[in-house]
């Protein structure tokens, strides 16, 4: 494969972004595109507050800002104040990914976790460059979308090897192809640049931001370019900004090994646990069933490297779509339900339906084959943020090392550090600058059992913003607003409804 002429990110400009005199029109919302997701038009909110969606032009490289521009997809429910209230400005929304369709996701998910947030705020939400409709990268088509998934993401020797370098060689070079203009110009800090020429086009004077996941990256990096423009803003699931890209993937080994071992001790006494079931009414008891659990969930693992179980659709549930599927399963305990079920059907029935379904929404698969931009946006905005650029002989030196981190996930995350090796942009930085002072208390959420952004970098996010103030939340899942604890939630509206700054450290089950 010829080799690709690298493009060089651009460095941005450092002084504030100019207003642009953009008046935004609102207008009823369309039906997603494929690039966004699945459904039609939002339907209102219970209190019949319908969604209105606008684009807000902004220049393409904000070191040109007289130079091309680029459509920012907008979706907003206006507040509804109750008697006696007053409405508050507006709470801007990003649900990470990156590459999270924000115009998509926030309609369905408000109609149960923002509602109190709705009385007194304008729920508003955007699709950032590169995502969806903001001139979203995309990269392979639903088919070939397919095969390369099909590649074994643990590669067992020197052909599966080359197949997967080969493989990540040529989705880059399908994104380079098919989104050349844009790739320069996707990385973080220029889409918070765009965050604060939004807030000057809804009129506000600070920006009140609600980030989740990447989320909280985009809004740190906000902080620290625009510290004096910051509002009230909650930073839940937080990332530790002074990681690179193998320390990145090496905790994610660390939080989901912790997290299917927190299922798997919970599975250890049901009587629906296929893996293996038992009492776990003594904690020896139940770390030996979470033993043996584990022991048989890696036979399967063992045997579909060699035999795929069949699914009703034709393609096959492969080793790695199963180690995807697990992975997002474990996003919420919520699904653990839903876990121990898909796990069931495979080892005892020996389909493997339900662990693809869980892969495919994690990898932004629709009906009919066809794909989200979420992963090729993903990559983008990652390989835009990152200077790190991995060789196949560095993953081989440190795959002992993520193996001990977690011996189910560690060596698909150690080999997925090859995402970035042949982008055709120079990453920005290694780490992320999040200083940020002389803005006001920024409240970071961090959970326990958080296994993609496992929560000791909410304290190292309070820690390097130097006005963090870190909300802890003992329980599972990838988030803490909306999980069900009641104290969280009660936490984080304080602050964000009446200014209620909680004390550093405040514990939530």
């Amino acid at each position: 494969m010829a080799a690709l002429v690298p493009l060089m990110a651009t460095t941005v400009a450092t002084s504030p972004a100019t207003p642009t005199g953009h008046e935004l029109t609102w207008k009823r919302c369309p039906a997603p595109t494929p690039g966004q997701g699945k459904g039609g038009r939002p339907e209102p909110l219970p209190d019949g507050t319908a969604w209105e969606c606008a684009t807000l032009q902004v220049p393409l490289d904000h070191a040109r800002p007289g130079g091309p521009r680029l459509p920012l997809a907008l979706v907003r429910a206006k507040a509804r104040p109750g008697a006696g209230e007053r409405r508050l400005g507006s709470l801007v929304f990003n649900f990470g990914g990156p590459g999270e369709s924000g115009v998509a996701t926030l309609p369905p998910v408000a109609r149960d976790d923002y509602l109190k947030l709705h009385r007194r705020y304008d729920l508003v939400s955007f699709d950032p460059r590169g995502v969806g409709r903001s001139d979203g990268v995309r990269c392979l088509d639903g088919r070939a979308f397919d095969a390369w998934r099909d590649l074994d993401g643990t590669p067992d020797g020197p052909a599966e090897e080359r197949a997967l370098t080969g493989g990540f060689r040529a989705f880059t070079a399908a994104c380079a192809r098919h989104a050349r203009a844009v790739l320069p110009y996707v990385g973080t800090e220029n889409a918070a640049r765009d965050l604060d020429l939004l807030r000057q086009a809804l009129g506000e004077e600070r920006l009140h931001y609600f980030g989740i996941s990447y989320g909280t990256k985009l809004g740190g990096v906000y902080a620290h370019l625009f510290a004096r423009r910051v509002g009230r803003m909650v930073l839940d699931g937080a990332v530790d900004p002074t990681e690179n890209a193998e320390q990145v993937a090496l905790h994610q080994a660390k939080g989901f090994q912790r997290a299917l071992g927190n299922f798997l001790r919970d599975c250890a006494g049901r009587r629906d646990c296929p893996v293996p079931g038992g009492r776990a009414a003594r904690q020896k008891d139940g770390e030996q069933d979470n033993r043996r659990g584990a022991r048989r969930l890696a036979r399967l693992l063992t045997r579909l490297d060699s035999r795929p179980l069949p699914t009703a659709d034709g393609r096959p549930l492969t080793q790695t779509q199963a180690l995807y599927g697990i992975a997002a399963a474990l996003y919420s305990r919520e699904f653990w339900p839903y876990l121990r079920l898909a796990l069931r059907s495979a080892v005892e029935d020996g389909k493997g339906d339900l662990l693809l379904y869980f892969s495919d929404a994690l990898h932004g698969r629709g009906d009919g084959g066809r794909y989200t931009n979420l992963q090729s946006a993903n990559a983008a905005v990652n390989c835009a943020d990152s200077s790190d650029r991995y060789t196949t002989a560095h993953v081989r030196t440190r795959l002992p090392q993520f193996r001990a981190a977690s011996p189910v996930f560690g060596e698909l995350l150690a080999w997925s550090l090859l995402q970035c090796t042949d982008w055709p942009v120079t990453g920005a930085a290694a780490a992320t600058d999040v200083r940020a002072p002389g803005a006001p208390p920024v409240l970071v959420v961090g959970t326990t059992g958080d296994p993609a952004t496992p929560y000791e970098g909410a304290a190292t996010m309070a820690e390097r913003l130097g006005v963090g103030v870190e909300l802890v939340h003992r329980g599972e899942g990838h988030g803490a607003y909306g999980s069900g604890s009641t104290c969280v939630d009660d936490t984080v509206n304080r602050f964000l409804l009446d200014g209620t700054v909680p004390a550093n450290r405040t514990t939530c089950a």
